[in-house]
């Protein structure tokens, strides 16, 4: 093997030593303490979310609900699917898929609040 084939394919990387590998950060490990933390903030959400259904709040019920929905939604997007520590390419895919659901939401709420415009 030619000293110039030893440089580049010696590792059994086709990049230089200063370029990161691509597959470096799909062996990410995360700390089981990371989980833990994790886990307990989703119960404690999920205590608070009883709680809040308790609290007669009137038409704000729905949104505090689907607030601390979301916000545990996220959570486990971040840390139980990697997505924290994903490339750049996977959380604008996240985002997109995210993006066009709201579009078709904000379509269909808008298309059901016209629907009776003139009866109110």
């Amino acid at each position: 093997m030619s000293a110039h084939n030893e440089q580049h394919h010696g590792s059994g990387h086709d990049h230089g030593p200063n370029e990161q590998d691509v597959h470096d950060s799909l062996n990410h490990i995360v700390s089981p303490v990371v989980y833990i933390v994790v886990g307990t903030l989703l119960l404690i959400m999920t205590a608070v979310t009883c709680a809040v259904s308790y609290v007669d709040l009137g038409v704000f019920n729905a949104v505090v609900a689907l607030f601390i929905a979301c916000f545990k939604a996220s959570i486990v997007v971040l840390f139980f699917m990697h997505v924290k520590y994903s490339s750049k390419l996977t959380k604008l895919t996240i985002f997109s898929g995210l993006f066009m659901f709201l579009v078709l939401i904000s379509l269909t709420l808008s298309d059901y609040m016209t629907r009776a415009w003139g009866r109110w």
